[in-house]
Parts: C-alpha cells; sequence; structure tokens
C-alpha cells in the first residue's frame, strides 16, 4: 500500500533528518503549500530557494529539518536562532511547518514539531516561538497540542522595498 494515499488510513511513521542540498527542490514545493494556504504570502520559488540554500549554509542561523516517509519528503520545518535579553539567552523561532497534503492529520507535523522543540532544548533554546495566520484556527489548535500558548504580544515590522 501507498503510504501516501489519502484514502490510507493510520499514523505515518516519518524519518526525521536534518536538510541537505538534495532537498531544497522538494522543500521549494512544499513551501509552496505553505504559502498557497497563508494570506500573506505568496510562492516565489527563486526566493524560498535562495533563502533555503543561505540557512542550509548556516547553522549558526538556523537549522532546516525534513520528515521522509517511504524515501519521499513529506514535511519541513526550520528553526531561526536569536537571543533574548529577557531571558538572557538563545530562543528559537520556528517557521515554515508544512507536511504535504496526502500526509497531513497522520502524525508527520507531531514528530516534526515534536523534533524541532527538542532540538531547540538540546541548542539551549530557553523558548521557541512562532507565528499563525490571526484566522488559521487549526493550526493554532494543532501548536496548542504541541504545548504553545498565545502571547500576549503584537507583531509589528517595516518592510523595506530594496531588500
Amino acid at each position: 500500500m501507498n503510504p501516501l494515499r489519502m484514502d490510507a488510513p493510520g499514523t505515518l511513521r516519518p524519518r526525521l533528518r536534518e536538510a541537505r542540498a538534495a532537498d531544497i527542490d522538494t522543500m521549494v514545493d512544499l513551501l509552496a503549500e505553505l504559502f498557497a494556504l497563508e494570506a500573506e504570502f505568496a510562492p516565489d520559488p527563486a526566493v524560498q530557494r535562495r533563502a533555503l540554500v543561505a540557512l542550509l549554509g548556516a547553522p549558526q542561523i538556523g537549522t532546516l529539518f525534513v520528515a521522509e516517509v517511504a524515501g519521499a519528503t513529506v514535511g519541513m520545518v526550520s528553526l531561526l536562532y536569536t537571543l533574548s535579553t529577557a531571558l538572557g539567552g538563545r530562543v528559537a523561532w520556528l517557521e515554515d511547518m508544512v507536511v504535504a497534503r496526502p500526509a497531513r492529520a497522520r502524525g508527520v507535523g507531531d514528530a516534526l514539531i515534536a523534533h524541532a522543540v527538542a532540538c531547540a532544548q538540546r541548542h539551549g533554546c530557553a523558548r521557541v516561538s512562532l507565528l499563525t495566520d490571526a484566522d488559521n484556527v487549526n493550526a493554532q489548535r494543532f501548536y496548542g497540542r504541541a504545548g504553545f500558548t498565545r502571547s500576549p504580544m503584537v507583531l509589528m515590522r517595516r518592510f523595506f522595498e530594496d531588500a
């Protein structure tokens, strides 16, 4: 039985590992799936490829993980590291959490989140933060089940046109 068929019930047992250069094309495709769901982002393969290449070459900035089932990459997540003066040390931002549609709701996302959180703890992070679309209730429930709670902080930002 093909473990990625939509009608195949049951939990998948993904193999989790750090991403490598050979994974970039698949990660670009996964990010296109993710950004199609997010109101604020639009897929741009060249932009996503550039960022993935940069991140793979800079482990001090972050780590990319992929989930594989039956040799196929079915999900990814990234951890980006920074420092918090409030906590006096390293913290992480969890980004780019996406599971390919046929593998959703089958344990892959749970495995990726647990793996990323454990990695952040091993790297001495005092906190892992993430963002979801304000109206993405399913994602908020998913992260809540993984132990994440809402913050009273409000995200603000400023874009630069020439960046």
